[in-house]
């Protein structure tokens, strides 16, 4: 796919890898639909991407909420007249052991808070899009692509009972969007990143930081921009659908 005057939507578009994606696709021309739960925390990103003369749209919305996401994705098509891909990135995290003892004591366990909080934006929020994405495409008749974002956590990480069961869930919707897709000329497909220098990284102490690197292969963590490579990277090769692309610096092995 060609990405000049196509709409692309990209959920969680304020800050991080939902901002380097939308930079890298509105220097490529694209027409953007960027979603996060308060609009207004998108009008940095706005800007600069409009300062590529790409035709920018922000949208408030919880996407773990249907009728938001209902909503949403009627008014994109009624702003846009088109629909051409969506990049499933909003998520969060609650990190949490799933037990934990001292003497034989328990101390603490995951709350069930904080998992059904993860599970609702993460899995049901990219299920909801990816399900009005898919219904807009077939009626446009658009050769769309649907991009989730996943994560090397998807294998299980520990702390992450919740976060790594929504990262498997949101690949696995990825192969199986793509068989049931691929009718209507739709592909669909996921990125996994591994440890990315976000603002949530770089708010961390430097000891902390070096021994997180230290473990990475490639002796760094790697970039928003080179996520959002990968991601534009699917959406240009036609013949790619149905497959999970690692961007880890060899950490997964």
């Amino acid at each position: 796919m060609e990405l000049k005057d196509k709409v692309i939507v990209i959920t969680g578009a304020a800050r991080g890898l939902g901002a380097a994606m939308a930079r890298r696709f509105a220097s490529q021309g694209a027409s953007l639909a960027l979603v996060d739960l308060d609009a207004s925390s998108m009008q940095s990103i706005a800007s600069e991407c409009g300062e590529l003369a790409a035709n920018v749209k922000t949208y408030g919305a919880n996407v773990a909420e249907e009728q938001d996401v209902v909503d949403l994705f009627n008014t994109i098509r009624s702003d846009f007249g088109a629909l051409d891909g969506l990049v499933n990135n909003a998520g969060i995290t609650r990190d949490a052991l799933l037990v934990k003892f001292k003497d034989g004591e328990l101390v603490s366990k995951m709350s069930l808070e904080n998992w059904q909080a993860v599970m609702n934006v993460n899995l049901t929020g990219v299920f909801l899009c990816g399900r009005e994405a898919a219904q807009h495409m077939v009626e446009l008749g658009s050769k769309g692509v649907i991009v989730n974002i996943s994560s090397i956590s998807r294998a299980g990480n520990m702390g992450q009972t919740n976060y790594s069961a929504t990262k498997a869930g949101v690949h696995a919707m990825a192969v199986t969007w793509a068989k049931e897709l691929a009718r209507y000329g739709i592909r669909a497909a996921a990125v996994a990143p591994g440890f990315i220098n976000t603002e949530m990284v770089a708010g961390m102490k430097p000891e902390a930081r070096e021994k997180l690197t230290a473990g990475i292969p490639v002796r760094r963590m790697g970039e928003p921009d080179e996520i959002a490579s990968a991601v534009e990277f699917i959406f240009a090769n036609d013949y790619i659908s149905g497959r999970i692309i690692e961007v880890d610096g060899a950490l997964r092995l």
